[in-house]
Parts: structure tokens; C-alpha cells; sequence
């Protein structure tokens, strides 16, 4: 299954969290410290990491962001705060997804299962969606855009963009049909699970981020257009 590395101050969490995944036949890696996680997850990387906010030495956002610098890593949040200012810090650092304590394990092996699904790590396709799976897994070019799915490769004027699973999605859910207009519920719908909710806000973070890692490759790019109150189209350049 997948190798997950879990970075927790709280050895109940810890034990507990660690117990339910290798039950599911993951293989966890625990750490109590923000900077001792994070030295494991540069030093090898996992399919995913699932991190605390309030640690010692250094902080799950602080982890985050660091991470982010140069790994696409799919990431979970765990906090105890009921703080929405939190979350919303969370997906714009990039995380995957978000998860109030306390939780139940159900809720974490299914929030697990869907963040794996979505970075193609676990999940078999049934049968009957064998076509629409292979059709998924098809390079996509458009104009200066090359997407590869299968190998979660994005180019932009032959010029590698790190993409996070989320942003992935998102983009190739625009980049199949250019010109037509994605409203965020459509976006949502390509890019997260139908057991994870998130708000308008959130797609519009993904999409921030997103034209960033662009612009650094190329200041001009422009093809993610906003229609306000509407949703997102791509113009294939």
C-alpha cells in the first residue's frame, strides 16, 4: 500500500493514527517534532504526509511550507483548532486536505484513501470505468501546455512546473475542454473527493498558487482566466 511518514507531538495521536493505517497495510513512519519531520521527508520522501499544526521546534504549517519549496508531497493537516483562518493558511501553503481533532479513524482512513486516490497511489478502477480511466491517463496538449497524468508531468514551453496533486486536477480538469467555463462546484468535483467539502475559497487559493508556479516559469502566462461570480476557463495559447 502506501508509505505514509506522520509528524505529531501527541503520543496517543501518534499510536493510535499509526495502529488504523498499518491495519489498512500502510507502512508509517512517526515523528514527535516539526524539524525532525521535516529532515524525513526531504531525506525520503513518502507517497504522503500527514502533519500536526502545534509541534515542538518547528510547526506543521512551517513543515508545510518549507516542503513546498521543493516537493509535491500529497499532505493532510491535522489540528485542534476550529479556526477557519487556519485552514484557509493551509490550502494556500498547499495542502491536501484538512482534519479537525478530534476525529474518528473511520473519517482518517477515508480522508486517507481519497488523497492516495487522487495522486493515483491506491484505488483500483472497477471495470465498467476501464475507458474513461485510460481516457484520464492521456497526455493532454494544449498550445505551450503539455499535461501527462500517468506520469504527473507538466510542462510549460518544454519547462517542468511542480504541480501538487490538487493543482494537477484542477488544471487538467480546465485544460480538457479550453474555452468552456469550470464553476468552482465543477472544480471541486474533479479535484477532491465527494467525502471531502471544501468552499469557494479554497479552489480559489489552488488557482493563486497555481498561476504562480506559472508565472515563474513565464511572467506572461494568462491561461487560467477568471470570470468573476462564474467560475475558471483555460485559453490555449
Amino acid at each position: 500500500m502506501a508509505k505514509i511518514t506522520l509528524v505529531d507531538d501527541d503520543e496517543n495521536i501518534v499510536t493510535s493514527v499509526s495502529l488504523a493505517l498499518e491495519s489498512h497495510g500502510h507502512t508509517v513512519t512517526a515523528y514527535f517534532d516539526g524539524a525532525a519531520g521535516l529532515e524525513a521527508l526531504e531525506s525520503d520522501p513518502p507517497d504522503l504526509a500527514i502533519l500536526d499544526v502545534k509541534m515542538p521546534r518547528m510547526d506543521g504549517m512551517e513543515v508545510l511550507r518549507r516542503l513546498r519549496r521543493a516537493s509535491e508531497t500529497p499532505v493532510i493537516i491535522l489540528t485542534s483548532k476550529d479556526d477557519e483562518i487556519d485552514e484557509i493558511l493551509g490550502f494556500n501553503l498547499g495542502a491536501d486536505d484538512y482534519i479537525h481533532k478530534p476525529f474518528s479513524q473511520r473519517l482518517l482512513i477515508e480522508r486517507v484513501k481519497a488523497v492516495l486516490r487522487r495522486a493515483g497511489i491506491e484505488g483500483e478502477e472497477p471495470q465498467s470505468a476501464a475507458a474513461s480511466a485510460e481516457a484520464a491517463s492521456r497526455a493532454i496538449k494544449r498550445g505551450k501546455l503539455t499535461l501527462d497524468p500517468a506520469r504527473h508531468d507538466c510542462l510549460w514551453e518544454g519547462k517542468a512546473v511542480k504541480l501538487t496533486v490538487t493543482e494537477f486536477l484542477l488544471l487538467q480538469s480546465l485544460a480538457q475542454r479550453p474555452g468552456f467555463v469550470k464553476s468552482r462546484d465543477n472544480l471541486m468535483d474533479a479535484a477532491y473527493d465527494d467525502q471531502v467539502y471544501v468552499d469557494d475559497r479554497t479552489i480559489d487559493s489552488h488557482i493563486k498558487r497555481m498561476r504562480k508556479k506559472f508565472r515563474d516559469v513565464d511572467p506572461e502566462f494568462d491561461a487560467i482566466e477568471t470570470l468573476y461570480g462564474v467560475g475558471y476557463r483555460y485559453r490555449e495559447t
